[in-house]
């Protein structure tokens, strides 16, 4: 498949990896279009369609309308998951080379209450199954659907090397990501090729990803471990991260599962020396596991103070290249603009 060729869906393009992708499409000359929930979408005279409404409830939400209207002069299609029906101009999807799904509630951008975690849960695996079903009823349905998902879902493990051929954990985010996956299957069944990334941490010079939040802290010398320090932290460089993605595109013959995580995994002891040593930082300021739980919640101990040692068998077997592939290289790139 040359990716230069096709015509591409991206969801949660806003969002610092969908931007990234969409910068890279842009690059390389790849036409896109992006599902956007935005209720506004300007209206211009070629591509103008009669109005209507429809209602859905959104997570967290009260009773919504959405305004159906045209594609926007960017390439936005409305669309909302929780309404009926969920994609403004489902036409407008017919004849894709691939769909990139990378929809997804931010797990630490609020408190785990029940309500947050719903959304969660529903801003990935309805999102999913309705995009997967959507895709899936069209006269000509894309060639491949990429389906976000992470390395989350091998659950908290010790010592163990984990590739995707390995079993999956238990707890609510490793739930979470075998649902994800699962809810991809009406796309499987229509003979779509899905791909499920299966992402580590992504690290990246992003004012909104973790490196830069963790920045600011470790820069008043105020850095360290986060409770024991013996997790694993399976991670990737975001421009590792667009490579692989393009790298997927361009071979059809993989499917499935795959763990887009670099090959060197660290513990989060040696994630803080390293993050430390970048900034000419000390890191003596450990984070007692309980003050996590205290501010953090469930997700103290679903995240911070869980992990996993992933290994890329599939991709690195299919012959992928990292650029970054220890985590002082990843942190150099990701700290170069500030």
């Amino acid at each position: 498949m040359d990716p230069a060729s096709g015509k591409y869906l991206l969801t949660g393009a806003s969002g610092m990896l969908g931007r990234a992708i969409r910068n890279a499409m842009s690059a390389r000359q790849m036409p896109s279009l992006q599902l956007s929930r935005s209720t506004t979408v300007p209206r211009t005279a070629a591509n103008a369609l009669p109005s209507g409404k429809e209602s859905g409830q959104g997570p967290g939400n009260s009773s919504r309308t959405l305004q159906y209207v045209a594609v926007s002069i960017s390439g936005e299609i409305p669309w909302n998951y929780t309404a009926t029906p969920p994609i403004a101009r489902p036409e407008l999807l017919e004849g894709l080379t691939a769909a990139i799904h990378l929809c997804g509630a931010n797990l630490a951008a609020h408190r785990w209450t029940p309500a947050y975690k719903r959304e969660i849960v529903s801003s990935r695996v309805d999102s999913t199954r309705v995009l997967a079903t959507a895709l899936a009823s069209l006269h000509h349905p894309p060639q491949a659907l990429f389906v976000a998902s992470g390395s989350g879902i091998y659950g908290n493990r010790s010592e163990e090397l984990l590739d995707e051929s390995s079993t999956l954990g238990s707890g609510f985010i490793a739930d979470l990501c075998r649902r994800w996956e699962e809810a991809a299957q009406p796309a499987i069944d229509a003979g779509i090729r899905v791909v499920h990334l299966r992402m580590g941490v992504v690290l990246a010079p992003d004012e909104t990803g973790m490196v830069a939040r963790l920045r600011r802290v470790f820069r008043w010398g105020l850095g360290g471990r986060l409770g024991p320090g013996t997790q694993w932290l399976s991670w990737i460089s975001l421009t590792d991260l667009i490579s692989a993605i393009f790298f997927l595109l361009e071979h059809p013959s993989i499917s499935g599962p795959v763990n887009l995580t670099a090959p060197n995994p660290v513990t989060n002891a040696q994630f803080a020396r390293a993050l430390a040593r970048q900034l000419h930082r000390p890191a003596f300021m450990p984070v007692p596991a309980g003050a996590l739980r205290l501010r953090f919640g469930e997700f103290a101990d679903e995240a911070l103070l869980s992990g996993c040692r992933a290994f890329p068998s599939r991709i690195s077997g299919a012959g992928f290249q990292f650029v970054h592939t220890t985590i002082d290289q990843a942190l150099a790139a990701a700290l170069a603009k500030r």
